[in-house]
This record gives structure tokens, C-alpha cells and sequence, in this order.
């Protein structure tokens, strides 16, 4: 006679998994209330404003209510994609945005690697608290500092350069569109340097000591040690601090470009966030403006599953 197949239902082995996960959670019960601020903090200042997207696809007036106004669909976006000027904005923060993540990425680890190698405390403090500095200090400060340096009426930079025969005259260099970019990140990188080495330093303190002693006893060198210890044991910080900033490529924002820029280098000196701001809310084309921005977080969440899948594929090592 034909055994007759089982019918018992396939949930039953997880009703233990179930019971575990509410004992965790009942356990954890305080670290969950403790997060729910924070979780609420998130839902409506990054959550829910994005139904505010809704403005990109009608033509916005305040006078009506969301189903009010009149639905023009992907009018905004067309209008977008056939301006020249979007074109010339993507390049200037394409751009900048690369340099800014070649040089304000690489440097600070530089900067960690050789801080860490710092044996006197009390100087390696005095250095780290003096770079950490003029990241609390706002671009308007840093755009006045920088100007003011970059002058050619006895500006610092000029003077040192004409003092080692370098230059015959001073330069107007906040006038010259071609070096507007090395300006911008040059700024970025002085202003941000100390303050993002702090993680790598964190980093490199998990770093188990025993293997640094292990490499000079076999006669490897300061910079072997670095480059074969210290580097690998803050591999995972890097990959995640990188997944994060490719994600965030095109989100430069406007401040330091708007400060230092002028009207002879707005050619280099527009970005997209200030086009949004001058070509949609200033004439007051929210709509326009929304489209805009919405164009930048869906380029920036396509950027960071690219490149976190990139990473987890070739490295093993992702954000999510």
C-alpha cells in the first residue's frame, strides 16, 4: 500500500525561530525605545518630505491644494534634459565632485597613516585637535580666508610666489575659470582633512598591536608596516567610507561654490544644486526645482547600489 505524503504544515519549524526572535526583542526592549526618536527623527525630516515629489510631475501653485493643480507629467524633466545650461552644471559638478573625491578621500588616510605613526601623544594631539579646527568653521569664514590669500593685493599665495620667481605678476586667480576647480577642492580638502582622519584613526586603533610586533621582529620596516598591517586592518572603513561617498557624488551642494564663485568663472563655477536654486526657486518654478532634486537622489541611490555591488562582488566588503 502507497505511504501517504506528509501534510503537516511547512510553518511549524519556524515557530522556534519566531519565539527566539521575540525573546531578542523583549531582551533588547530598551535599546528599541531608546532608537524610536531617532527612527521618528529620520521618518519625518528624510521619509516623509518625499512626497513632495508629487510637485515634479504638476504645475505647482500655492494657491491649490496637491489635487488641485494641474498635472503636466514629465514636462518638467523634458524641459530639464533639453536646457543646455543642465548640461554645463552636470559638468561642473562631475567634476569637482571626482577631484573632491580623489583628493578629499586619499589624503586624510595619508594624513591618519602618518599621524598614527606619531609616538609623542602629546604633539600627535596638539596636530590632530589644530586639523580638526576649520572643519567647525563655516564657508563664509573659509571663502573670506581663501580670497583674501588668493588677492592680488598682497595676497599670501601671490607673494610667496613672486618672492620665489615663480610669477613676474600676481595672478587673479578667483577670476580665472581654469583653476576655479583645484580652488574649490584645495579649500574642501584644508577645510575637511583632520576632521574625516578621525575615523581612519579610530580605525587603525582597533588594529591588533601583536602584529606590528610580530612585522619588526621578522625586520619590516615603518612603511612595510603601514603598508602591509595598518592599510589591510582599516580595508572595511575605507570600502564603506567609499561606497558612501560615490553614492553621494553628484550632492556637493552649493556653498563654497556660490562664495567663491563670481561672474567670471560662472561657466565653472555653477553646480546643480545652485541651478535649482536660480532657475527654479528664485523665479519661483518649484515644480522645476523639484524635478531637479529628485533627478539628484535617484542619480545618488543608483550610484550607491552600483557602486556597493561593485564592491561586494570584487571585495566581499558592503554597506548593506
Amino acid at each position: 500500500m502507497k505511504a501517504m505524503p506528509d501534510r503537516r504544515p511547512a510553518a511549524e519549524p519556524l515557530a522556534p525561530i519566531r519565539r527566539g526572535a521575540l525573546r531578542r526583542a523583549f531582551r533588547n526592549r530598551y535599546l528599541y525605545l531608546m532608537s524610536l526618536p531617532f527612527i521618528a527623527w529620520a521618518f519625518v525630516f528624510t521619509y516623509l518630505p518625499l512626497w513632495g515629489w508629487v510637485m515634479a510631475f504638476q504645475k505647482y501653485s500655492p494657491k491649490l491644494s496637491v489635487w488641485e493643480r494641474d498635472w503636466v507629467g514629465f514636462d518638467n524633466f523634458r524641459t530639464l534634459f533639453q536646457d543646455e545650461t543642465f548640461y554645463l552644471v552636470m559638468r561642473n559638478t562631475l567634476a569637482m565632485s571626482f577631484m573632491a573625491l580623489i583628493a578629499g578621500f586619499t589624503i586624510p588616510i595619508v594624513f591618519a597613516l602618518l599621524l598614527n605613526e606619531v609616538k609623542n601623544m602629546a604633539f600627535k594631539k596638539t596636530v590632530q585637535t589644530i586639523s580638526y579646527l576649520p572643519h567647525f568653521v563655516s564657508w563664509a569664514v573659509v571663502a573670506g580666508i581663501v580670497s583674501k590669500m588668493l588677492s592680488t593685493d598682497n595676497g599670501a599665495v601671490n607673494d610667496l610666489l613672486m618672492a620665489l620667481g615663480i610669477l613676474d605678476e600676481p595672478i587673479q586667480w578667483l577670476a580665472k575659470g581654469k583653476y576655479f576647480w583645484g580652488i574649490v577642492t584645495l579649500s574642501d580638502v584644508w577645510k575637511e582633512t583632520g576632521w574625516n582622519a578621525i575615523i581612519y584613526l579610530a580605525a587603525m586603533a582597533g588594529v591588533a598591536p601583536e602584529l606590528y610586533e610580530a612585522a619588526k621582529v621578522d625586520g619590516a620596516s615603518r612603511l612595510r608596516q603601514m603598508w602591509h598591517i595598518t592599510l589591510p586592518g582599516i580595508r572595511p572603513t575605507i570600502i564603506i567610507l567609499m561606497i558612501l561617498s560615490i553614492g553621494n557624488l553628484i550632492n556637493i551642494g552649493f556653498e563654497k561654490q556660490f562664495l567663491l564663485g563670481n561672474n567670471l568663472v560662472v561657466d565653472y563655477s555653477k553646480v546643480l544644486d545652485l541651478y535649482a536654486l536660480e532657475y527654479g526657486i528664485k523665479i519661483n518654478r518649484i515644480s522645476f526645482a523639484t524635478a531637479i532634486n529628485m533627478f539628484n537622489s535617484v542619480v545618488a541611490i543608483i550610484l550607491l547600489f552600483a557602486a556597493n555591488g561593485l564592491f561586494k562582488r570584487f571585495t566581499k566588503e558592503s554597506v548593506f
